[in-house]
């Protein structure tokens, strides 16, 4: 009898260890990728913050200075400057988008943060700490724990926690702006990161709570294979799917700046509200909100609209929106956008009366 148990155990001791070997490799990859792309890089931005309190100047130029209409080269010259800051960051999260399919088991995926229970939301939003991604760097990696069922609250609890409660950028904000700033963005994004996963999943209570139709994987097929052929095969759907839409809307938002930002004195409430929805459709690299709201702060634009952008402007884009569209159904999407625009301007209501 002793000899069948051990026999009958086998099989899944085998299993257990290969899923905790897979796992461990992705982790491994993960590590040094955002070591090289994220950790130190940031580790001395921090050292340079505290010492000048300052991170760069604004990507969007002069407050002052944008006038006119859309033109081609705005939109070459703010894509430039723009995938100059996160080409090996955006490379590292298609990279790890990919690998999140092919290295860890979809059944390991599913316990942990496949139910529609809080508890898998909150999951998500503490594994984004450390990725310290932008939505459009984070969005790729969204989508590939989508593919593998993963829930839709707390993929989305990933991606927003990465932009919004990044650690090096609420350290940065500190030096840069004040703790008044940070303690707003930490308040307001985990009720963003949290509350709009758990929405999410609320929302999908009683449907199909995983991936939507034509995206569940087929344990039979999708992970049979050598791992060189899933991968290639993870890695060329997530380039084809998130590549043309990516540099589309970049160029697209990189001419329409010159409309969405302007300039004006105090901070009232058409500004704040302007603010609050151009922010969330405008795309930046990490942290780059820091000096964009320094920058109007020192043209003359009012904390609430400034407060807006500092929590707008992270946390989606419509780029990492396309990038992500066919991993979510619109509904969920409709409701990210809505309510990163909401927290927005209740955020720089807010502002107005405590910055």
């Amino acid at each position: 009898m002793s000899q069948m148990s051990g026999l009958s155990l086998q099989p899944e001791t085998k299993y257990n260890a290969k899923t905790v070997a897979m796992v461990l490799v992705f982790i491994l990859i993960a590590a040094a990728g955002l070591m090289y792309v994220k950790w130190w890089p940031y580790y001395n931005k921090a050292l340079s913050s505290a010492a000048t309190h300052s991170i760069g100047s604004s990507i969007l130029g002069d407050p002052a200075g944008d006038a006119g209409s859309p033109t081609w080269s705005d939109a070459v010259e703010y894509a430039a400057k723009y995938f100059k800051s996160v080409w090996k960051a955006a490379i590292l999260g298609i990279l790890l988008g990919s690998l999140v399919q092919v290295l860890i088991p979809v059944r390991w995926l599913q316990r942990v943060m496949g139910s529609n229970r809080f508890k898998s939301t909150f999951i998500g939003g503490i594994v984004s700490l450390p990725g310290m991604m932008c939505s459009c760097c984070a969005a790729p990696i969204a989508a590939g724990l989508r593919r593998r069922n993963v829930s839709a609250g707390a993929a989305i609890a990933f991606w927003l926690g990465n932009p919004l409660l990044n650690p090096a950028t609420l350290i940065f904000m500190t030096f840069v702006l004040s703790w008044k700033f940070t303690l707003l963005r930490i308040g307001f994004g985990i009720l963003m990161t949290f509350g709009i996963g758990y929405l999410a999943n609320r929302l999908m209570r009683g449907k199909e709570v995983n991936a939507p139709e034509g995206m569940q994987p087929k344990p039979s097929k999708g992970d049979s294979g050598s791992f060189g052929i899933r991968w290639l095969k993870s890695l060329g759907i997530m380039v084809l799917q998130v590549v043309p839409a990516y540099l589309a809307a970049v160029l697209l938002l990189g001419a329409m700046k010159v409309w969405m930002f302007p300039v004006t004195e105090g901070s009232g409430l058409a500004i704040l509200i302007l603010f609050a929805v151009c922010g969330a459709l405008f795309v930046i690299p990490t942290a780059a909100e820091i000096p964009i709201a320094q920058s109007f702060l020192s043209a003359g634009i009012g904390a609430g609209p400034v407060a807006a952008l500092l929590l707008t402007l992270p946390a989606v884009s419509l780029p990492s929106l396309l990038m992500v569209a066919k991993a979510f159904p619109r509904r969920i999407l409709a409701l990210v956008l809505g309510s990163v625009i909401l927290a927005g301007i209740a955020g720089g209501i807010v502002g107005v009366f405590v910055l």
